[in-house]
């Protein structure tokens, strides 16, 4: 049942792919939001996610990051809607692979991937429960699995595993969790550090590859230009937001060079492994 999907996910992106991450400004009804229609959001979103088109990553993908706190389960139309719009603009412009990523509530992004035609979606919380400071957010992959049914079983689920920012419930070895995030047909699982831009850790990337050698295991956060090659040792791609940015800080823009930085490494990797 999990044979073929790392071959799959090579057809998609290509070999050892960058996933680039656009982090969208607050969006309509979050904390941060500063009202005025999303006209503004869009061109920044667009202009973003053109620099990461432009300097070669194989991927894009959006998420509703400078809206904290999150939401723990369903949210609003508002956010929806929002998501919607920026997804469609970005869709007819970049001719990348596209990823949804409305946190914490994957339902809303397959709705959302549907609508626009995206590629897949990211599930911050795919199977187990967690706790983080939104509070208890419980994997739901029996209704993720059968919405996507629903709409368009060709989205792709990239599904984290004991995500960054938050304690599992029943703490128990990342191998272990990951392997059930792929039983319950995840098409990816995603490996992080402990935070947003923090190192995700060679040896959890490792177990996990060592148990789910025909899935798609990704970084999802910390990789460097500095500490990909080794990384790459397993890893079978990366999503990228924090490094690509100024300074390397979440908050900021992107920074073209250092875009261009890590994918001449990344291109270095491949032919050295081809």
């Amino acid at each position: 049942m999990i044979r073929g999907r790392l071959d799959k996910f090579i057809e998609m992106f290509g070999y050892k792919p960058i996933i680039g991450m656009v982090h969208l400004p607050p969006l309509p009804g979050s904390p941060l939001y500063e009202g005025g229609g999303i006209n503004s959001i869009i061109d920044y979103a667009l202009e973003e996610a053109t620099i990461l088109e432009q300097e070669g990553v194989n991927g894009i993908e959006i998420e509703n990051f400078m809206d904290p706190s999150y939401f723990p389960g369903t949210v609003g139309p508002e956010l929806v809607s929002a998501m919607a719009i920026i997804a469609h603009e970005i869709k007819k412009k970049i001719h990348l692979p596209l990823g949804i990523c409305i946190l914490a509530d994957p339902i809303a992004s397959i709705a959302v991937a549907h609508a626009v035609k995206a590629e897949f979606i990211r599930a911050t919380v795919f199977t187990e429960a967690v706790v983080d400071v939104s509070g208890l957010i419980l994997g739901r992959p029996h209704e993720i699995l059968r919405y996507r049914k629903f709409l368009d079983n060709s989205i792709k689920i990239f599904a984290d595993v004991q995500i960054k920012h938050s304690a599992p419930l029943a703490p128990r070895p990342i191998q272990e969790s990951a392997y059930d995030a792929a039983y319950f047909l995840a098409d990816a699982v995603i490996i992080s550090g402990k935070h947003t831009g923090f190192p995700t850790p060679v040896e959890d990337v490792k177990v996990v590859k060592e148990v789910l050698p025909d899935v798609p295991v990704l970084v999802g956060s910390g990789l460097t230009a500095e500490n990909v090659t080794r990384l790459f040792e397993y890893a079978d791609g990366a999503i990228v937001g924090t490094y690509f940015k100024y300074e390397g800080k979440s908050e900021n823009r992107i920074d073209r060079e250092r875009v261009k930085k890590l994918v001449g490494v990344v291109d270095s990797i491949r032919k050295s492994r081809a």
